[in-house]
């Protein structure tokens, strides 16, 4: 699913961003600890520098609010895919293109075929 950067507001950015640090916190791995395997929660979000960037997209500057969704945008197309589709399906964004007829969420309408003189309706 591709998105767009200026498709981002800051709302959406920082829904985005909360849902990254998640999503990159959920990741695990081992590590030994006085001889003892155990799980450690992933600290990625953190050297991405995300928590300072949910703090300034929750600011309530508007100036460091878009300097927040500035770095967040910057940051964004160097994810993985699949970690990008992971956001972005667990905060509910979609593409209504891709979406079926039948999906309420796609909103189309069925096409209107033209009037054609002497039909009346």
């Amino acid at each position: 699913m591709v998105l767009e950067l200026e498709t981002f507001t800051t709302e959406t950015a920082l829904d985005a961003a909360t849902e990254l640090h998640r999503v990159l916190a959920s990741r695990t791995h081992r590590r030994k600890v006085l001889g003892q395997e155990v799980l450690v929660p992933g600290q990625l979000g953190e050297a991405l520098q995300l928590p300072q960037i949910i703090r300034r997209l929750q600011s309530k500057q508007q100036r460091i609010r878009d300097q927040g969704l500035n770095e967040f945008q910057e940051l964004w197309p160097t994810l993985s895919a699949t970690t990008r589709d992971k956001v972005l399906d667990a905060i509910g964004w979609y593409n209504p293109k891709e979406l079926d007829w039948e999906d309420k969420r796609s909103n189309r309408r069925p096409p209107v075929e033209p009037d054609t003189p002497g039909s009346q309706r």
